[in-house]
């Protein structure tokens, strides 16, 4: 063949397709391959079985392929057969292959005509065959039968494309002589899939069933519908030599005496029939494995560095070895020691960009959450004072008190402190979760060992709640010791004596910085206004600017369009529910004195994505002086407003002197235990709860997994993981392999160039030639006239194989009609190889 070096290719591909079906998966790589297409009846098997020389696929009629085969065909001294699914089994019946076929075919895909494009690997060694690998595909089908789906067709097609339209895939178009040409199945799927015709090899069967006086010259000598690696004509047994049990070897000396002797066929009969077929087709799939061998390499390449970092992983694992799971055990137990104090103490790796977690969200919990917890508690000041004003008066009981009694503040100071209790807890809580979600976040890595995730996610989370309770009582005994004692003497205490002069000196202070902080920006970002523009078709996106004295929004984040501005005096905020229609988190803005905050609205609603965006607003909007609802009762506010007391503060000066004294010192000393409280919790709770969680990892973990029962059934492998490791062993292997069988083939063999280009327009275009037709295609067949003397251009237009097929007229390039050239498709081999 001209090719000799080359000849272990084949074989190469053949050992990567078994490597990679066997695995149940191509590794992503494009191996090159013969696929068979064609129509029903169309003569694809017998092809094939005349390579083989051997009866050994199924016949019937309707829809017998209904699994891709794999054929690959080796030269051997012996003869027999092998399938991937029965390793170390050889047939030598070839009848039991045929049987095997049928019974694998089922096993997939029922007894009722049902189609699967798991593939059947099938190799057939013999001296008869030379080295090839072809994919039989089934046979396009157009009407459902047996329990085939209403869409056959499209799933045939879609089966076909799954291999077809790889560029590395020659595709063998076969199409019946005795049907028209241009409504061939295979050639409309070529011409789908490869519309320059660089991958397409035609054969034409059944030449001996065309009606009398008609013949399929124009095709053979590739005038017809041309393609660029021409067509080959086959005479396959027909149904009565099968059913007679008819020689293959004999219908092979009965197809080459039929090109000998037909007089359109003779002059082409050295480059018809089965056996110069089988040998175009080693040549040309030998020639395109060798073409595609770099980009091959390449991917095998690729596709190792794309593995090989998990690989390492498993290389040194040894299942014998007694002492690998308890060094398996250490190497876990450390890992997520390691990654557990990495999401708490933060890390450049482990970094999640899609939310906070961690260490990251606990210090949200102690500065955003807990600040605005502890501020929600705090009442409105006319409710401050009438508290205060009914303190002093019931200390006072019968008399009317001349001085300010020390008991009303320290009875509303005890009240409020009480108070702070809940919101302690919530954050201990808080903190709690988000430690529990990091040991989940942690464990996963440990997904291949599932008792030792499970048991070590169970010891972790027991001792975070065992100490829960211890932290939970040391946080309540920090607020006790609060309430055990009111150091009056504090230094930051404004006293009795200046409470009202520190007061009117605040308020003077208040006013003078208000230019200040009215250019201080607090906080900017992306709000959407929830219930206003709803009206409008749907809630708008805003650029909001906050600062200690309004509330602006923008267009966008350019800040050239203000769409309004809205002073923060007077404004609370509370939560509102998500509607059931809406995903975002809400909050809304409301007047205290009762207005309209932005036209006719009584309230402005701004929405988020995430809750942890509106509780980072909440927090600015503390800064900003706007403070949340409380939730007292409201109807019990109302009824205490309209009673006659709130109007006797105003009416006894006295009083109202003495409830200011009192509102001045509760706020100051409230403000000293808040900032306490504030510092004093979350260094509790990092001491008791976070740092002892790690410390506990650290020291004591490994010894409560040891003596909680066995360490081998700790250390049992998931099946999928012991799967998984295995796949990626043996894909490594096979991808190393592949390499290193490719870096051993010399590709600086002689190769024979590809066929020049042919008039493929019919390719490029929906429609056939106008005015060209087959001769098939005719109601009343095309009668030549009958076999006279030889024609002066028709005998020796094709020239002998090695010819050039270039024509040497320099006119424009050769269409159809043109009878002296030689066929452009004919593989250049040399007679003599035969």
């Amino acid at each position: 063949m001209g090719n000799r070096g080359m000849e272990e290719l084949i074989p190469l591909v053949n050992k990567l397709q078994d490597t990679f079906s066997s695995l149940g998966q191509s590794a992503n790589l494009d191996l090159p391959q013969i696929a068979v297409v064609g129509g029903q009846s169309a003569g694809k098997s017998s092809v094939l079985e005349n390579f083989v020389g051997k009866d050994f696929l199924p016949r019937g009629s309707g829809i017998v392929t209904r699994r891709p085969l794999v054929l690959q065909l080796i030269t051997s001294s012996t003869e027999f057969a092998e399938f991937l699914h029965c390793k170390g089994k050889k047939f030598i019946d070839f009848d039991e292959v045929r049987q095997e076929i049928e019974a694998e075919t089922d096993r997939v895909t029922g007894q009722n005509k049902g189609i699967s494009p798991v593939p059947i690997n099938l190799r057939v060694y013999s001296p008869n065959v030379l080295n090839l690998t072809l994919v039989d595909l089934p046979g396009m089908t157009k009407v459902p039968v047996g329990d085939q789906p209403a869409d056959i067709e499209n799933q045939i097609k879609e089966m076909l494309f799954q291999f077809v339209t790889k560029d590395n895939c020659l595709i063998l178009a076969v199409s019946p002589a005795n049907s028209d040409l241009a409504n061939s199945d295979a050639l409309k799927i070529a011409k789908e899939v490869d519309p320059q015709g660089l991958r397409t090899i035609g054969v034409i069967t059944k030449l001996d069933l065309m009606d009398e006086g008609t013949d399929a010259r124009d095709i053979l000598e590739n005038k017809l519908l041309p393609l660029r690696r021409g067509y080959i004509g086959v005479v396959n047994r027909s149904q009565k030599d099968i059913d007679g049990k008819k020689d293959i070897h004999a219908a092979l000396q009965a197809e080459r005496k039929f090109f000998l002797s037909h007089p359109s066929y003779r002059h082409l009969a050295d480059r018809m029939g089965t056996a110069f077929l089988q040998k175009a087709l080693n040549q040309q799939l030998t020639n395109h494995i060798r073409d595609t061998l770099p980009a091959l390499r390449s991917k095998l390449q690729s596709q190792v560095l794309s593995i090989e970092k998990e690989v390492e992983e498993y290389k040194n694992f040894r299942p014998d070895d007694p002492s690998r799971k308890t060094k398996a055990l250490l190497q876990m137990v450390q890992q997520f020691a390691v990654d557990f104090e990495k999401r708490i103490e933060g890390s450049g790796d482990q970094i999640d960009t899609y939310e906070l977690s961690g260490g990251a969200k606990i210090n949200r919990i102690f500065h955003e959450r807990f600040p605005f917890e502890l501020v929600k508690l705090e009442g409105d000041d006319k409710s401050l004072r009438k508290e205060i004003s009914y303190a002093i008066k019931n200390i006072h009981g019968i008399r009317t008190g001349l001085f300010t009694p020390d008991m009303a503040f320290e009875t509303i100071v005890k009240r409020q402190i009480a108070q702070i209790k809940e919101p302690c807890q919530k954050c201990v809580d808080m903190v709690i979760s988000e430690l529990v979600n990091t040991v989940r976040q942690c464990t996963q890595k440990l997904a291949q060992y599932p008792m030792l995730r499970e048991e070590m996610e169970r010891i972790v989370t027991q001792h975070i709640r065992d100490r829960e309770s211890r932290t939970k009582d040391q946080v309540m005994l920090l607020i006790d010791i609060e309430l055990s004692y009111m150091n009056t003497n504090h230094e930051d205490f404004i006293g009795f004596a200046n409470a009202q002069q520190k007061s009117s000196q605040m308020s003077s202070k208040k006013k003078a910085a208000g230019n200040q902080d009215e250019i201080m920006v607090i906080r900017k970002g992306w709000l959407t206004i929830n219930n206003i523009s709803i009206m409008k078709g749907g809630a708008k996106e805003y650029w909001f600017v906050l600062t200690a004295e309004t509330l602006s929004w923008y267009k966008d984040d350019e800040e050239k369009e203000k769409k309004y501005m809205l002073p923060v005096d007077n404004l609370k905020l509370k939560d509102i529910e998500k509607s059931f229609m809406s995903s975002k988190h809400i909050f809304a803005l409301f007047n205290t004195e009762h207005r309209n905050v932005y036209k006719d609205y009584r309230q402005l609603e701004l929405a988020s994505e995430s809750q942890e965006e509106v509780d980072s607003w909440k927090a600015s909007f503390l800064r900003a002086g706007v403070y949340p609802e409380r939730s007292v009762d409201k109807d019990k506010a109302e009824v205490e407003d309209s009673s006659s007391d709130g109007h006797i503060h105003s009416l006894d000066p006295q009083l109202e002197r003495q409830v200011e004294i009192v509102r001045n010192l509760v706020d100051s000393y409230l403000s000293i235990i808040h900032r306490t409280v504030r510092d004093l919790i979350p260094k509790t709770i990092m001491h008791l709860m976070v740092n002892n969680t790690k410390e506990f990892i650290h020291a004591d973990l490994l010894a409560h997994l040891y003596s909680c029962g066995d360490q081998n059934t700790l250390m049992e492998e998931s099946q999928e993981q012991a799967q998984h490791r295995d796949e990626m062993l043996r894909m490594y292997h096979a991808l190393r392999e592949g390499l290193h069988i490719i870096g051993d083939i010399s590709t600086s063999t002689i190769t024979t160039a590809m066929p020049p280009p042919v008039d493929d327009s019919w390719l490029q275009v929906t429609g056939m030639p106008s005015g060209r037709r087959s001769p098939m295609s005719s109601p009343t067949p095309q009668r030549r006239a009958p076999p006279g003397p030889p024609r002066p251009g028709g005998r020796s237009a094709p020239g002998p194989p090695s010819r050039p097929a270039v024509s040497p007229d320099p006119g424009p390039p050769s269409v159809p009609s043109r009878p002296n050239r030689a066929p452009p498709g004919v593989p250049r081999i040399s007679i003599s190889d035969q």
